[in-house]
Parts: structure tokens; sequence; C-alpha cells
């Protein structure tokens, strides 16, 4: 579904990503795993084509995507979940829902559906969006992106700073998410999560790809890899 072949980003004269190449099936859901710094949120931003200093090719269900801007790569179906949220000030929680365009109307969820798995956004949905507690909003931010019936979701850093029942929320969409068949690339620090929800992993180290692992073989080195993040 999706495919991302010698990867070079750049910030003026330093390089960011060399020569990165990842693979997502349709239907997985896979992490970016690495230490702040690695590379991680760079990636997503060259996926989605908000980083326009690149070198290499990103291809979506067989579609060269290189050349294409965010917009349009948006329409095609990547949707993007930042780790900032996004969250528009000025409108409230059902607002934000349905202002953007749904791009495929077989995958899109409804708002009655968002409001089944996300039950505080309906009893908010007259409520400015910037009043949500950080979980709230990160909820919001998903369920937009799902109503916009994207087929490859790019989600930065979805447990950060949530509380755990939270968190366990966000799995429970991310693994709904995948059961219904779209895909998944996500940035995650949180090891314990990343495993809980993935079929397999890519660890960056320095803008490169330093593992390509499944969840069996994730899960078997967490203390490995909860050292070498510094958690």
């Amino acid at each position: 579904m999706l495919e991302i072949r010698g990867l070079d980003a750049f910030y003026g004269e330093a390089q960011a990503l060399h020569a990165v190449d990842i693979t997502v099936g349709e239907g997985e859901v896979v992490t970016l795993v690495g230490r702040n710094g690695a590379g991680k949120t760079t990636l997503l931003r060259s996926i989605m084509g908000l980083h326009r200093d690149v070198r290499g090719s990103v291809t979506l269900a067989g579609k060269d995507l290189t050349r294409t801007p965010a917009h349009q790569r948006a329409r095609l179906g990547l949707g993007w979940v930042q780790d900032d949220r996004g969250i528009y000030a000025s409108l409230n929680v059902e607002e934000n829902l349905t202002l953007p365009p749904v791009t495929h109307v077989d995958s899109a969820w409804s708002l009655r559906q968002v409001y089944d798995a996300f039950p505080v956004l309906a009893d908010r949905r007259r409520a400015p969006g910037t009043t949500l507690s950080g979980g709230e909003q990160q909820m919001l931010a998903v369920a937009r992106v799902l109503r916009t019936g994207a087929r490859v979701l790019l989600l930065d850093e979805p447990s950060e700073g949530l509380a755990p029942v939270i968190v366990q929320r966000i799995r429970d969409i991310v693994l709904e998410v995948k059961q219904r068949g779209s895909t998944v690339l996500l940035v995650e620090q949180n090891v314990a999560f990343a495993a809980s929800v993935a079929d397999r992993h890519y660890v960056l180290a320095e803008g490169t790809v330093a593992a390509d692992l499944d969840n069996a073989e994730f899960t078997a080195r967490q203390g490995e890899l909860l050292e070498y993040l510094g958690m």
C-alpha cells in the first residue's frame, strides 16, 4: 500500500534522512521507533509531502507521489495526524470533524460511527475544539482523519503525554482501524503501546533504518529497545 525507496531528506546542507527504504502492506500497522532527532517526524512529513527537500520515491497503492503536492496526496488517501493535533480553535468539535472533505466514501467513518467510537466527542460536540483535554484533542484529531476515509493513516506520537486510560482507547481505535482494512504508519516512543498494536517495526537511528523487526522480535527485545531509547 505504501512504499518508500531511497528517501533522502535535507534541511539546507544538513541531511536528516539517508536512503530510507520502508514498505507498509495493505491493512498493516507499522511503527517507526527511535530516539528524538532520529528522523521519524521528518519521514512522516516527507511521505505527506510537507517536507519537500527530498530525494527518492514515495508510492501509494502503486501510484508515484514523488512530485505530488501534499493536498493531492490527502485526496489520494493519505491521512495525517500531526503531533500537535492541529485542532481549529474557532470551530467546535463537530465542525472540526466535518470540515475536511471526504476523499474515499467507501472507507469514510460517519459521524454516528465516530460518536459511537468516541462518546466523549458526542458529549462535547458543541464545545470549542481547544477547550478539550489533551486526550480528547488526540481523539478528535484521529477521528477527523477517519471521517475523510483516508486509506493510509500517518500518526505522529498518538500516545504521547496521555493518561493510560486514553492510551488504551487510542490503542483500541488503531486496532479497529486495522480490522476495517485500513493501513497505519505511526511514530511511537511508547514501546509497550507499539508492541500492542503493530505487525512490524522499523527502528530509525541517525536518519537511517537500523532494524526491521516483526512484532515477535520487537517484543522479545523490548528491554534492549527501552535502554536504547533512554526510557
